[in-house]
């Protein structure tokens, strides 16, 4: 069950994702132009959805019963290395295009000299470090440290701790009201979209879904409730007249976004109302799970797309 077909299924599946995520980029960005740069938006798309999966597979885990748990602790090993790999990797892609727009510069044109001085100076320089050091904590720990539950708590909070890094320095960091409502709507829509990429990433047969997915579910509510609310606050906090929704480019961003949401909520909940009692049920296979997560994970990746475009939008 765990063995090449479904590695290559989860390829694939991989490929997809980041192939709808840079088709959202290029279509977000072009909502807000010429308010965005398509390359910020793209590697900050990259990062954020490496962080999303990296603070899934932490908490996935915990899902499951302490009988089963070392199997979805086993099968996130691969995953939990290059998840956070990634994420790592995009961080430093993004600090350097971060201070090559604060020194006015190219990327190419900015020296290692320059990028510490944005990163130790600067509040979003030392948000990027923070973020930089708990993906690679999280990646070391993935290589070098036993796949256990307390281990995986530990870097379940070391991911969460980057997650919220940006958003506190972001476009409200200087209204600590707002900036705190998008962190925490930040990290909640990291533990909706993550855990369940993580679930496709680990489960493998019914009677896992079965045990694993009603979980989620009262994990997904407390998460689209805590989000709604931070996402709302914040939202008050930046928007000064309903018109900037259609006049701006973030606000057009904005608003492509939040009608994503709605479809988004729309098939979360037609799924608790009919994939749920089929999974507790085992009345339906693996294949057919791994199928409803599918589609809903393809609009979050359009969510998170256009959720990354925003933030780097002026």
């Amino acid at each position: 069950m765990g063995g090449p077909p479904q590695v290559m299924t989860h390829g694939r599946a991989v490929t997809g994702g980041l192939l709808v995520t840079v088709a959202a980029c290029v279509l977000a960005w072009a909502l807000a132009f010429p308010g965005a740069s398509l390359p910020a938006a793209l590697v900050r798309a990259v990062a954020d959805g490496a962080a999303v999966v990296t603070i899934g597979l932490t908490v996935v885990p915990a899902l499951d019963g302490p009988r089963y748990r070392d199997e979805l602790l086993r099968r996130g090993t691969t995953p939990l290395l290059a998840a956070p790999t990634m994420w790592l990797a995009a961080e430093l892609v993004r600090l350097v295009l971060a201070t090559a727009e604060a020194a006015g510069r190219s990327a190419g044109n900015v020296g290692l000299h320059t990028v510490w001085d944005f990163s130790v100076e600067t509040a979003p320089g030392r948000a990027a470090l923070v973020t930089i050091a708990a993906a690679a904590v999280v990646a070391i720990a993935a290589g070098l440290a036993p796949r256990t539950a307390p281990v995986a708590a530990v870097t379940a909070g070391v991911a969460a701790i980057g997650v919220v890094g940006h958003p506190l320095t972001g476009h409200l960091g200087e209204d600590a009201l707002g900036g705190i409502a998008v962190a925490v709507h930040t990290l909640a829509a990291a533990m909706w979209c993550g855990v369940l990429t993580a679930l496709v990433l680990t489960v493998s047969h019914r009677g896992q879904w079965a045990r694993v997915l009603p979980r989620f579910s009262q994990l997904s509510l407390a998460s689209v409730c805590v989000l709604l609310i931070g996402g709302v606050v914040a939202g008050l906090a930046v928007l000064e007249t309903p018109a900037q929704l259609v006049t701006t480019g973030w606000g057009r961003v904005l608003s492509a976004k939040l009608a994503l949401t709605v479809v988004l909520l729309a098939l979360a909940w037609r799924n608790r109302a009919s994939w749920l009692p089929d999974a507790r049920a085992h009345r339906a296979t693996a294949g057919l799970s791994r199928a409803r997560a599918y589609t809903e994970l393809g609009l979050m990746a359009v969510t998170l797309a256009a959720a990354a475009t925003l933030a780097v939008t002026a």
